[in-house]
């Protein structure tokens, strides 16, 4: 078993587009429900409708690359209204079905068949990636840990524009308006008695962590170059929120360290299951069933993590309060 390589792979996850990806779309669920005591379940949806938002944009309108990026971001604003309008008065548990009832909708709606020309249907759409690489300031060659000058410009955008994220999520937090958010979530009958406007600060969160939940769904689909319906389903907003729940709920740092910590611990222990198998050391595995085993493993340490540190591994106690 080459531990080298295997250890190589880990550290390649630490900074991959995928995991700047997570970590962004679980700094959206940190403003939601961390910093807001929105229940949402349906971040996938917006990571969703930011990607079909900017690939159709591309494709059917042939919109340059910073219109597309406008489009995808106004539509998820507009997800957000239209989703929290009839929505943000309810209680959190009923809230968390509409959010994954909403999500599970979209992905449903981009795979109908009459809407085959501009979505793809279950095929997905590809091929828009050209006007976002055409900005590529590096030459082509070699680049640390074996990537080319795409990926590196990827990752380089990724993270970027993630550390920009929650520069301006922890601002805000630090705000009036922040504390305002903080008060709700802990009491929000108490903010309402001071004349305060609960429901138009809970929409504005629900837009702002919808706007950073489809700056992640163009990040996770960039690299690729293609969109595939089957990846916006419920799995990973629960992955999502394995992120937010391994790093601290009510943080910055959190879940961008949880989707590092996430996605270092799923290729460790699927190198490690897999070269195992191969040298004969595991005979009662196959390498399909290695790649399950591996996200029972991670579920066996999230559920370890949650008894002995519920508050994640830079949460504060006292922001379980609320719970």
């Amino acid at each position: 078993m080459d531990f080298a390589a295997i250890l190589s792979n880990a550290i390649g996850e630490l900074i991959s587009p995928t995991t700047a990806a997570y970590a962004l779309a679980a700094l959206g669920l940190a403003v939601h429900f961390g910093y807001s005591g929105l229940l949402n379940f349906g971040q996938a949806g917006f990571m969703a409708v930011g990607a079909y938002g900017f690939a159709i944009s591309t494709l059917t309108f042939n919109a340059p690359f910073f219109v597309a990026l406008l489009i995808a971001v106004v539509a998820a604003a507009l997800f957000a209204l239209i989703l929290g309008i009839p929505t943000l008065r309810l209680r959190a548990d009923y809230l968390a079905i509409v959010t994954i009832a909403a999500a599970e909708i979209v992905r449903y709606l981009v795979t109908t068949n009459g809407w085959t020309a501009v979505t793809g249907s279950a095929n997905g759409l590809a091929a828009f990636e050209g006007g976002f690489f055409e900005m590529n300031p590096f030459p082509p060659g070699s680049y640390p840990l074996g990537m080319n000058n795409r990926d590196f410009f990827i990752r380089i955008v990724g993270w970027t524009l993630v550390i920009v994220a929650g520069i301006l999520v922890w601002l805000l937090m630090r705000s009036p308006w922040g504390r305002v958010l903080k008060g709700i979530r802990e009491d929000e009958n108490a903010v309402r008695s001071l004349g305060k406007n609960v429901y138009a600060y809970k929409m504005q969160a629900l837009i702002i962590g919808g706007v950073l939940g489809a700056l992640a769904g163009m990040i996770f689909t960039l690299p690729r170059g293609a969109i595939q319906p089957a990846n916006y389903g419920t799995e990973l907003t629960f992955f999502l929120w394995t992120c937010l729940l391994l790093g601290g709920m009510a943080t910055v740092l959190g879940p961008v360290i949880g989707a590092m910590l996430f996605w270092v611990v799923l290729s460790l222990t699927q190198g490690v299951l897999s070269g195992l198998i191969e040298s004969g050391t595991i005979t009662w595995l196959t390498t399909i069933q290695a790649g399950q085993l591996r996200f029972i493993l991670v579920g066996v340490a999230l559920m370890l993590l949650m008894i002995f540190r519920p508050q994640g591994v830079f949460g504060n106690k006292k922001e379980l309060a609320f719970a």
